[in-house]
């Protein structure tokens, strides 16, 4: 039996959790090949520093069951208009049985124009950049919408891999792969979304974020510009 095809678009600036969340739980049933796609096989430093290696390229790259998308620092402004990324992922998606993201990961889809007419979700601070771009905003931490399969801000990248998983290899399959992780989350503060953090840490955290999030809406308002969805910006 063919093994699954799982593919991760990777980039300069990626966040590493985005993908490596994901990616161990993709890696662990034995029907599953993971794939890191970059644009050449050349090294890049993620976000936070760390060196990722391509295993395959844009142009070498089979035909995937699985399509992902993470986000990304400020090198994901680059990826929002790289032409040759979007349509990778566009003829991609032509085949894919899902196609997929994780954080600000679906602002990339959505440049690609893979995402209108869709629910869908991301990173709490870029929900509304998402809307503009005609996306059905649903701030859940995993939305499901026919084949289109997204995951909220970094961490959630194992509840998205997990309830994917569960769709492409059976519950009991997921569950094994949840048990092997001890993936039983009892996070030491109360403060992982904004309702529960309050509004005194969130805005502090939103004047940290500020340099990227105004370039990501700067990209955001030209894409939406690209695809004719003015009607859609704040």
């Amino acid at each position: 039996m063919a093994k699954l095809q799982i593919g991760f678009l990777i980039y300069p600036d990626v966040v590493q959790l985005d993908v490596m969340g994901a990616y161990q739980v993709f890696a662990f049933p034995p029907n599953t090949h993971v794939h890191l796609v970059g644009k050449n096989l050349s090294p890049m430093t993620s976000n936070e520093g760390l060196t990722l290696v391509p295993t395959t390229t844009l142009s070498d790259c089979p035909p995937l069951d699985v399509i992902c998308v993470p986000g990304g620092g400020m090198g994901q402004v680059k990826v929002m208009q790289d032409q040759e990324i979007l349509n990778f992922l566009q003829q991609q998606s032509q085949t894919a049985r899902y196609v997929t993201s994780v954080c600000t990961g679906s602002l990339i889809l959505a440049a690609a124009s893979l995402l209108q007419g869709y629910k869908a979700t991301c990173h709490w601070a870029f929900q509304d950049q998402l809307a503009m771009l005609g996306v059905e905003v649903v701030p859940q931490r995993v939305v499901i919408d026919r084949d289109r399969v997204t995951g909220a801000g970094v961490t959630s990248g194992l509840d998205f891999g997990l309830t994917l998983l569960g769709l492409l290899c059976g519950e009991e399959v997921a569950q094994m792969t949840q048990l092997m992780m001890e993936y039983c989350p009892e996070p030491p503060f109360n403060g992982g979304t904004p309702e529960t953090a309050g509004e005194e840490v969130t805005q502090k955290l939103l004047q940290f974020g500020k340099p990227l999030l105004n370039a990501f809406l700067v990209q955001t308002r030209d894409t939406a510009r690209r695809l004719n969805l003015e009607s859609h910006q704040a």
